[in-house]
């Protein structure tokens, strides 16, 4: 069982580099349990949360597609290391918009990885959570679906109800005790985006890991990566004609 006295850490997607910046910036002295596909094969990730200061690293098989597996896997989690403290969810596909966008199983694929299957899980944590009467929950939305772009229109959508089912579960959980952060960062450089010419206000894995803890520790509900970002809602202004030829 976890004796940290605030529960594990819990990353779904366990080689996110995103994910494995904010566990290493919170294993100081906690239990993380790493989720991934091949979970076997954790091993640097592993040493890398040691090297950091966790407690106890452990890694388990997790399929994030598999949506009837989210609850046993949650309560496998809680059964071997008690109530969970902090959940991210730091699993997602950015997928091929040109694809997509003739392929209808390409296009549901992207939808069911980056809105389905957060939903479950969000689900089964949030009730999990509930009946701890504690724990925090972490959604990584992003500008990309707060208007909705032509040029990468799938996994914005995706994105859009993701961010809003996540305000909705945030106010549902108002006053339980368990809090959920909704991080919106801009273009990210790193492995999901190797190839594409970087955005303006672009971050890295270790730049927005840093704003999510940061966040966290203050107990926001929503964080802008980075916070120029904060001002991007007025993009909803633009004229149509304008926004469609707007790049991703």
């Amino acid at each position: 069982m976890d004796d940290t006295g605030a529960g594990p850490v819990l990353i779904l997607g366990g080689r996110s580099e995103i994910g494995i910046e904010l566990a290493r910036l919170l294993a100081p002295g906690a239990t993380v349990v790493l989720a991934a596909r091949r979970a076997e094969q954790l091993d640097d990730q592993v040493a890398t949360l040691r090297e950091a200061g966790a407690a106890a690293v452990h890694t388990t098989e997790f399929d994030a597609d598999d949506l009837a597996s989210h609850g046993p896997l949650v309560a496998s989690v809680i059964a071997d290391h008690g109530p969970i403290g902090v959940a991210v969810l730091a699993f997602g596909i950015l997928g091929d918009q040109a694809r997509a966008e003739v392929d209808a199983t390409h296009a549901a694929a992207i939808v069911h990885t980056d809105f389905v299957a957060q939903v479950s899980l969000l689900t089964h944590l949030a009730v999990a959570m509930r009946t701890a009467g504690r724990g925090s929950l972490v959604v990584f939305s992003s500008v990309a679906g707060v208007r909705v772009r032509r040029a990468n229109y799938v996994y914005g959508s995706a994105k859009a109800g993701l961010d809003g089912f996540a305000s909705g579960l945030a106010d549902a959980l108002h006053d339980t005790g368990v809090h959920l952060l909704i991080a919106r960062p801009g273009f990210v450089i790193g492995r999901m985006t190797q190839g594409m010419a970087p955005a303006p206000l672009s971050s890295t894995p270790d730049q927005v890991a840093a704003a999510t803890a940061r966040a966290l520790a203050k107990g926001r509900r929503v964080v802008w990566i980075p916070w120029a970002l904060r001002g991007w809602p007025v993009v909803r202004l633009l004229p149509q004609f304008i926004w469609r030829r707007m790049p991703r």
